[in-house]
């Protein structure tokens, strides 16, 4: 009996390495927490216990410690240090994420030649492209620098002894899953060879006091490919989103150790590279002599920057039983509510019967609740073909009761507007100081909020819609 249940005890069992599930037998998937190639063997654990040992570095109180060894240093790029915080801090790993073609080794590699100096040297390390090939891209967007170095390298011995060789003070690396370790069984991008890759770059970037920039690919749903301990691991997480049909690309930290988490770089890619964008309202508005009908101005915030967007509308009769509903770039849902609102509310009824076409200028994407009014008075605008006044722009959040509720942040998107000529602005009640010389109407449902258009021109809407 005892030489049986030592047996059971000692048999070898699988462990998922990504949520620690166990089972008595190799399974291709995690049951717990889905994940594929995750489950492997470990033997039966042992009890150890470990001693106290020597100490690397005494323990001091906070005070004394010299925080001027984590001052952030500039990338030479605006909008990124915007980002960042200040900078990269000496030491500090930054994963930037984003789909394929939207421009992430573009923007590095104007990071690398701006931030090299005589002082400061960059190490530029690919594993997608050849050197020709960079040096091609680096031509193109001006980005050469004697203090710039270049490798393409897969194997990560390879990249140590680069770093031993070069002692640069920032690394960048494109990317991170095209690297491998052959001391590591898998493929490169697979997560055993993600996270040891990763582990090693982290602890060279610690030791040396180096920045490392990492490039990450990302999956069809648009998270980070490969486990999420690589997101636990770095100290800062950069989204890089953006139509690749439209010129705007935005920077969103999702976290940052050395600051804030809701700030957002504004970018523009074009022929020539990539460039900070430090105003770029002008990108999502359509500047006119004449009002036109089915247009409205909104004011949003990205992260806590206010940018001044325009949502288009169009309606015309429906040539089918089920009329279309077409959107770019808002979200369906909410001009789905916008329009059951407008025709319950609002006494809209011909709406229901009429394809609709919703967009906005420049690419921006509206996904705060603060545009909902302009989308409503879009909406109505079309329907009535009743523009709206001229320097109008329209802000709240607007209930299934039809009330218009408050937002967050109005004075600085009403400070946005003043400054960018706007002279009127629908917003819910009580918004706070209004900059001079602005014309600011509280409206409290949408009743209030469709007075704005002309009463002589609501008579002309469409047979079955009441202004």
């Amino acid at each position: 009996m005892a030489a049986r249940t030592k047996s059971a005890k000692d048999r070898p069992s699988y462990r998922c390495t990504e949520c620690g599930w166990q089972t008595a037998k190799w399974l291709g998937r995690c049951p717990e927490c889905q994940a594929w190639g995750t489950v492997e063997e470990y033997g039966a654990p042992a009890v150890r216990t470990t001693a106290a040992g020597r100490v690397s570095t005494a323990a001091v109180p906070i005070a004394q410690i010299d925080g001027r060894q984590a001052t952030a240093r500039s990338t030479g790029v605006d909008e990124l240090d915007r980002v960042l915080g200040g900078g990269l801090v000496p030491g500090a790993v930054v994963l930037l994420a984003g789909e394929p073609g939207v421009g992430k080794s573009t923007l590095l590699l104007d990071v690398a030649a701006k931030a090299a100096s005589d002082e400061h040297r960059t190490l530029y390390v690919t594993g997608e492209e050849s050197a020709s090939q960079v040096r091609l891209r680096a031509d193109r967007i001006n980005a050469l620098s004697d203090h710039l170095y270049l490798a393409a390298e897969t194997d990560l011995s390879a990249v140590l002894g680069h770093l031993d060789a070069v002692k640069p003070s920032l690394l960048i690396m494109d990317s991170v899953q095209t690297v491998a370790s052959p001391e590591i069984d898998g493929a490169p991008g697979g997560m055993a060879q993600v996270r040891e890759v990763a582990g090693a770059l982290i602890r060279a970037s610690k030791e040396r006091g180096m920045s490392t920039l990492l490039v990450g690919h990302v999956t069809k749903d648009g998270a980070i490919a490969g486990p999420r301990l690589l997101e636990h691991l770095v100290d800062v997480v950069l989204s890089f989103e953006g139509d690749r049909h439209a010129r705007l690309r935005l920077v969103r930290g999702v976290k940052n150790r050395y600051g804030a988490t809701d700030e957002v770089g504004c970018f523009e890619l074009h022929d020539e590279g990539i460039t900070g964008l430090a105003d770029p309202s002008g990108l999502f508005l359509t500047r006119r002599d004449v009002a036109v009908p089915g247009t409205c101005l909104t004011v949003t915030l990205e992260g806590r920057r206010p940018l001044v967007a325009e949502v288009q509308a169009l309606t015309v009769d429906s040539q089918i039983p089920s009329p279309r509903r077409t959107t770019s770039g808002l979200e369906t849902s909410r001009v789905s509510m916008m329009l059951a609102v407008l025709e319950q509310r609002g006494r809209i009824s011909a709406l229901g019967k009429r394809d609709i076409y919703s967009a906005t200028v420049g690419g921006v994407k509206l996904t705060e609740p603060a545009a909902d009014l302009a989308i409503a008075l879009a909406l109505a605008s079309a329907a009535s073909d009743t523009p709206l006044p001229k320097n109008l722009v329209a802000i709240g959040e607007v209930g299934l009761a039809g009330e218009v509720r408050r937002v967050t942040g109005v004075q600085r998107r009403l400070a946005e507007a003043h400054r960018l000529g706007f002279t009127h602005a629908l917003v819910p009640s009580d918004p706070g100081k209004v900059p001079a010389g602005m014309k600011v109407t509280e409206v409290a449902d949408m009743g209030d909020a469709l007075r704005v258009l002309p009463r002589s021109r609501r008579a002309k809407a469409p047979e079955g819609a009441e202004g």
